[in-house]
């Protein structure tokens, strides 16, 4: 017996039917096109020319013996037509049936359980390779790319005029980005006045708007003056 149809005989097929088969379809495959596996209807009474289902990496292919088995009809579907499959486990064999996406169902019966439910398998492992080759790349429209402007929260910088307190008979106007300078002044100041101007120049320190060695040296200025 040859070789290449030894595999196809696992679950009790007929060996003439599954040769006579093969011999067939070495015309009909297409490039790249291997059987996965068939499956030969056994009825109970004898049947000389029983129907057969090849499945194959590509299609279903039906293979009905006419005229005394001198010749063969062959049906095909292809995977991308078929909806669903179905088998139907009955006293004497089994049903194996698809749904084509035109509302066909194509059925076969009397397939021995063991092959119908193999038959079944490798169609629903060949309906999972369809559908997730088709959605493995999906093929999309381009998306619209949109610069996306990063908001960076600011803290709000207060006046100084906000965080200096008023004091009496004395206002002394400081400019954004200028650091305050020690006025001529400073020396006719009194000891509160000289203490609540250390106050806001270390407010404004601690706001950020001198630096440490700026207030330092105010405060050594106005130290010596107390």
């Amino acid at each position: 017996m040859k070789d290449q149809i030894k595999k196809f005989l696992n679950e009790e097929q007929d060996p003439k039917a599954i040769e006579k088969i093969t011999s067939k379809l070495n015309d009909l495959l297409m490039k790249n096109e291997e059987i996965g596996y068939i499956g030969v209807q056994k009825k109970p009474a004898i049947t000389v020319f029983p129907d057969s289902i090849v499945l194959t990496n590509k299609r279903i292919i039906i293979c009905q013996p006419k005229n005394l088995g001198l010749s063969m009809d062959f049906v095909d579907y292809t995977w991308d037509q078929i909806e669903g499959t179905f088998v139907k486990e009955n006293i004497l064999g089994s049903e194996f049936s698809f749904s084509t996406k035109t509302d066909m169902t194509v059925s076969i019966d009397y397939i021995p359980k063991t092959q119908a439910r193999k038959i079944f398998t490798y169609a629903k492992e060949q309906l999972d390779v369809l559908k997730t080759g088709s959605t493995q790349n999906p093929v999309t429209a381009p998306e619209e790319v949109v610069e996306e402007v990063e908001e960076i929260e600011t803290e709000e910088v207060t006046h100084y005029a906000e965080i200096m307190p008023a004091t009496s008979n004395y206002a002394e106007p400081i400019q954004e980005n200028t650091a305050p300078s020690i006025e001529k002044s400073t020396s006719e100041l009194t000891q509160d006045e000289l203490f609540a101007k250390l106050q806001n120049y270390k407010k404004l320190l601690d706001n950020g708007l001198i630096l440490q060695g700026e207030y330092d040296a105010f405060k050594k200025e106005i130290l010596s003056l107390m």
